[in-house]
């Protein structure tokens, strides 16, 4: 978050958050994301851990902040991606690789975004807004997909939006279990993604019939 514009008090204050924050995501990637101590964040930044009520009043409150900030960075990664893509389709693949390299590369992050780490821990309605932003920015791709007549108009349904998310968090989960620190360029899982992309166009082909056998469980029970 940028301090520019703000007094110096604000400034100094905004700093101190970004700072608890990099510890912390420093501390979950040793200790685990469920393991995050206050405490420790504390003696990291030589602060008592009193001082950190200031901030946050809890652990769920870093948690939370981090829950956000990690989105946010998530979504600028994801619309930046497919700035200077020449087609629908390759836009689609930059926007999908740059998700995939960003949670590669941010694996504490992923963790706490996708995956119910936390026990207890649900992020509150502006946390959540980013994330809820990711999604529209993903309908909006495949609807651009339809218009441009390469699928079929229930790609864009909640069938269609779950499949998808589906079958990318399974490449991500597979990569991450058994490869965690391949890069995204050789990892042995992720390299499928074009493939679970095609297999995605597939299901939702342009000439695909709302009433015939290829429709998948998900369109029905949408």
């Amino acid at each position: 978050m940028s301090t520019a514009g703000l007094d110096r008090r604000t400034r100094r204050r905004q700093e101190t958050i970004e700072e608890i924050l990099s510890v912390a995501i420093e501390l979950m990637e040793t200790e685990g994301v469920a393991a995050l101590s206050l405490s420790a964040v504390a003696r990291r930044l030589g602060m008592q851990p009193p001082s950190l009520y200031q901030y946050f009043p809890s652990k769920m409150a870093i948690y939370d902040a981090l829950f956000q900030r990690g989105n946010e960075l998530l979504r600028d990664a994801y619309r930046t991606a497919t700035v200077d893509a020449e087609d629908q389709l390759e836009s689609n693949l930059k926007a999908a690789t740059a998700f995939c390299r960003w949670c590669l590369e941010h694996q504490v992050y992923a963790q706490l975004l996708f995956w119910r780490t936390i026990p207890g821990f649900e992020p509150s309605p502006e946390a959540f807004a980013p994330a809820q932003e990711s999604i529209q920015d993903l309908r909006d791709h495949l609807q651009a997909t339809v218009d441009a007549g390469l699928v079929h108009p229930d790609a864009v349904s909640a069938g269609g939006i779950a499949l998808y998310t589906s079958l990318v968090a399974g490449l991500l989960s597979q990569q991450m279990a058994n490869e965690p620190h391949a890069s995204f360029e050789d990892g042995r899982f992720i390299k499928l993604l074009p493939v679970v992309l095609e297999m995605f166009y597939q299901q939702y082909a342009p000439t695909r019939g709302r009433n015939d056998r290829s429709t998948s469980a998900t369109d029905r029970t949408s």
